[in-house]
């Protein structure tokens, strides 16, 4: 289960492409892009994917998220951990060990 205190990293095995507002991500597995496998995401999905820094916490994401697009924290906090754990599930980002 992923909480607001962890940090999350972009995986080596993705490869992305900004498009305007969008990102364009591209699994990668042994070299070989997997074209059947493209994420697009949106302004907000965009906008966490830049935050991801391996520094800032999915608590600090959620907080510039609050501040970015004027929505109160809870509701910040849900999205970002929703987000995290699909990037998570297709392989796109990974949660770095404290430490």
């Amino acid at each position: 289960m992923v909480s607001l205190k962890q940090i999350p990293v972009h995986s080596a095995s993705v490869v992305t492409r900004k498009t305007g507002e969008e990102y364009v991500l591209v699994p990668v597995t042994g070299n070989i892009a997997d074209m059947d496998s493209i994420y697009t995401l949106n302004g907000t999905g965009a906008f966490i994917w830049e935050q991801i820094d391996g520094k800032n916490s999915l608590e600090e994401i959620a907080d510039k998220l609050t501040e970015e697009y004027d929505t109160d924290r809870d509701t910040a906090g849900k999205d970002v951990l929703a987000f995290i754990e699909n990037m998570i599930r297709i392989r796109v980002v990974e949660i770095k060990e404290a430490g």
